[in-house]
C-alpha cells in the first residue's frame, strides 16, 4: 500500500506540474499569474507543503526556460506553495487556511524577495521593496478564490477526502465509500 501511494503521488505531482505549465499563460501579467496560485494550493492540499514546494519549483524552473519568464516564477511560487500546505495542516485541514498560506506567502514574502532579485540581479530599474505586493496580491486572491471554490466542490462531493485517501495524504474529512 505503501509502494501504491507513494507511486501515485509521483503520477499527481507530474500531472500538477504538466498543467501547471499549460495554464499558467491564463490572465498572466508580469507580477501576476493567478493559474500558478490555483495549482500551489491544490497541490498543497492534495499532497502536502514540501510536494507542494516541489511543484512550484519546477513549474518555475520550466516557465523560465521555455516561456522566458522572469525569476518571479519562482520568487512569486515557492513561499505561498510551502506556506499553504503548513497552514493546511496546522488548521487540521481548513481550506480557507490554504489560501491565506498562499495570499501570506506569495501575495507579502515573495513579493518582497522578487525586489531584490529584480533590482540588483537583474538590473530592473524603478522599483521599491514593496512594488510586487499589489500584484502579487492580486493574482493570489484571484487564483485562490479559484481554489477555493474547486476544493470545496471536491470536499462536498466526497473527492478530496478519497483523493487524499489514495494518496496517502492527512485525510481530515470522512472519505465516501
Amino acid at each position: 500500500m505503501e509502494r501504491k501511494s507513494g507511486l501515485l503521488k509521483m503520477i499527481m505531482l507530474s500531472m500538477m506540474i504538466a498543467l501547471g505549465v499549460v495554464i499558467s499563460p491564463i490572465l498572466r501579467i508580469e507580477g501576476m499569474c493567478p493559474m500558478a496560485h490555483f495549482i500551489n494550493i491544490v497541490c498543497a492540499v492534495l499532497l502536502g507543503p514540501w510536494y507542494a514546494l516541489l511543484c512550484a519549483t519546477l513549474i518555475g524552473i520550466i516557465r523560465m526556460m521555455f516561456m522566458g519568464i522572469p525569476p518571479l516564477a519562482l520568487t512569486g511560487a515557492v513561499f505561498g506553495a510551502t506556506l499553504s500546505g503548513i497552514l493546511y495542516r496546522i488548521s487540521n485541514g481548513k481550506l480557507i487556511c490554504a489560501v491565506i498560506g498562499e495570499v501570506i506567502g506569495t501575495g507579502i514574502i515573495g513579493a518582497i524577495v522578487s525586489y531584490p532579485i529584480m533590482a540588483f540581479i537583474f538590473g530592473k530599474a524603478g522599483l521599491t521593496w514593496l512594488f510586487y505586493v499589489p500584484l502579487f496580491i492580486c493574482g493570489t486572491l484571484i487564483g485562490g478564490t479559484i481554489a477555493y471554490f474547486f476544493l470545496t466542490a471536491l470536499r462536498k462531493s466526497g473527492m478530496l477526502a478519497n483523493l487524499q485517501k489514495s494518496l496517502g495524504a492527512k485525510i481530515y474529512d470522512k472519505p465516501n465509500a
